[in-house]
């Protein structure tokens, strides 16, 4: 169990009378088996975690075994409450202060030992950034997140690189963070959509209420886009094309290659590309050096690997 489901785990219990399991498992976004193996844990802990069955019933946890939430404020057990978010992802949303007063609380109310391990605060920094990350433009989650709060409809300004810059409405779910990107994920004209902060320019809010689906929340609509995502294009490289070659691997990439108009020169051309599989990135062996490959790294690297095996099958034979 990570330490930040295990926190979440504990809050829910301390803060109910009494919670199902599937109500556990689709609040932390987790398996029913997943949160079974969880339960578990915490009684082998040694924690009172005890289960009733019938209507009534649920998953409590004795008072006053577990974390003594009556130290924290309500915001710093709002904070406390987002999981999976490294310590820059707090500073973005401003939430860092709290969580660290909220962990600082929780700590001081738990026994010392004897010989005591270094927390792991300590010893342990998560970084979710890709390397080489270019500098965040547009909007910042925390700029966004007050009026996502408030549940209303948003207007933004959005500057899709497939399209002029559009104006949308939208009704948000919320902001959701992967793989160090922060996305708006809303409806527009009831269909789902992610949409990249940094390419929202300007965004105000409408006097009126979201109008989200029944029974979707956050957690389903990310899910969903993100399994379609990878459903339609498994992979998406960034590249530079020589300005001899653009239209050429325009002719034979057609809609998969999408150039990026803001990031022209004389000599190349800034593209994405996508194929739905890693191994479809051969495709771009015939075009040379013509192509040069910013990322992901594990596309630089099996096109590495084949160039490395063609150049070893045509060389030369070795003589004695």
């Amino acid at each position: 169990m990570t330490p930040d489901r295990f926190f979440t785990l504990m809050l829910l219990l301390e803060s109910r009378e009494a919670v199902t399991t599937q109500e556990l498992a689709s609040a932390l976004g987790v398996s029913l088996r997943t949160i079974t193996r969880d339960l578990n844990w915490l009684r082998d802990a040694g924690l009172p975690v005890t289960a009733h069955r019938g209507r009534l019933g649920g998953v409590t946890m004795l008072p006053g075994s577990g974390l003594d939430l009556t130290r924290l404020t309500p915001g710093e057990r709002d904070h406390l409450s987002l999981t999976g978010l490294d310590e820059k992802q707090r500073a973005e949303l401003n939430a860092s202060v709290e969580s660290r007063r909220a962990l600082s609380k929780i700590a001081a109310t738990q026994p010392r030992r004897v010989r005591e391990l270094l927390p792991l605060t300590d010893v342990v920094h998560v970084d979710s950034r890709p390397w080489r990350q270019a500098q965040a433009f547009g909007t910042t989650p925390a700029s966004l997140i007050d009026a996502v709060r408030r549940g209303r409809r948003l207007r933004i300004e959005y500057d899709s690189p497939r399209a002029c810059p559009r104006d949308l409405v939208v009704d948000p779910y919320g902001l959701f963070a992967k793989a160090g990107i922060w996305y708006l994920v809303a409806d527009c004209a009831r269909v789902p959509r992610m949409y990249r902060l940094e390419r929202i320019t300007t965004w105000k809010e409408v006097d009126r209420p979201r109008r989200i689906r029944e029974s979707q929340t956050l957690a389903t609509v990310a899910a969903a886009l993100i399994a379609q995502w990878e459903h339609n294009h498994a992979i998406e490289i960034s590249a530079t094309i020589d300005q001899t070659q653009i239209e050429r691997a325009q002719r034979i990439f057609g809609l998969r290659l999408v150039r990026d108009d803001h990031e022209e020169s004389a000599t190349g051309h800034k593209v994405t590309i996508r194929f739905l599989h890693l191994e479809d990135v051969r495709a771009l062996l015939p075009f040379g050096s013509a192509i040069t490959v910013h990322g992901p790294t594990e596309a630089r690297a099996h096109l590495r690997d084949l160039a490395t095996s063609l150049a070893h099958h045509y060389a030369p034979p070795t003589t004695s």
